[in-house]
């Protein structure tokens, strides 16, 4: 597989993916996905990046403790951009040139979110991260990777899990006679409440016929794997969506 199917695509890690499972950032899994990420720029694919905060904090976990859920909310916004930059550092490290740029403006370190900036850095050849989410608290980064997605016209959201390898009926790690679906319509995953994502990033993505590859990336090369068209995971769309 060297010829990608895609040209232009957002890929969606969640926080805990680069603690490995654990509290923190762990360098050596950050190094591990920097070096899949470098596949896929090799083949000149343009790749967007989101990163969620989980493995540092969670606005919804804070809120449930009794704070304010706004703020929150702004503490998860500022753990995304430690997890962006940790990730920016891995891929510059491995010569993958990288921009971090986030909602909520911190000049010193990124540059501000600007959708005309960050496809031309896409059209350049560099990686962009997009961090602090949508600026905006009540929104989750699923939410933000659908938005990010259509904003730079991703032609598919690849949302990358750690230890599930796609979208079943039922929950792999209770029930094992658990059902995956190698395809899965928008309507699908938001009647049945399947998880793969938020209801409102899922809605957005159905609205605007964005197809969604949920697939675990802990083995190696999948992210590259995805991008060729490869056979894994679950693909999610509509109709007139073809996954072969």
């Amino acid at each position: 597989m060297t010829a990608p199917k895609y040209k232009r695509v957002l890929l969606k890690l969640s926080g805990e993916s680069l603690g490995g499972g654990t509290f923190g950032i762990d360098p050596e899994v950050v190094g591990a996905i920097a070096d899949d990420i470098r596949l896929v720029t090799e083949l000149g694919v343009q790749v967007g990046i989101v990163v969620g905060g989980g493995n540092i904090w969670r606005g919804a976990a804070g809120s449930a403790k009794g704070m304010d859920r706004v703020t929150a909310d702004y503490i998860g916004m500022l753990a995304t951009v430690m997890n962006s930059l940790s990730l920016q550092d891995a891929l510059e490290e491995r010569g993958v040139p990288t921009r971090v740029q986030t909602a909520i403006e911190m000049r010193q370190i990124a540059e501000p979110y600007i959708r005309r900036r960050a496809i031309r850095h896409l059209e350049k050849g560099r990686v962009v991260i997009f961090a602090s989410g949508t600026g905006n608290p009540y929104f989750s980064t699923d939410t933000t990777a659908a938005l990010r997605a259509l904003e730079i016209e991703a032609e598919v959201i690849l949302m990358a899990k750690r230890g599930v390898d796609g979208v079943y009926d039922s929950d792999p790690r209770i029930n094992p006679d658990a059902k995956r679906y190698d395809r899965i319509s928008y309507l699908d995953v938001l009647s049945q409440n399947l998880g793969v994502m938020d209801s409102t990033a899922a809605s957005l993505c159905m609205d605007n016929n964005v197809p969604i590859i949920v697939f675990d990336f802990s083995e190696r090369e999948n992210i590259l794997k995805a991008v060729c068209g490869g056979k894994l995971g679950t693909f999610v769309g509509g109709e007139n969506h073809d996954d072969n």
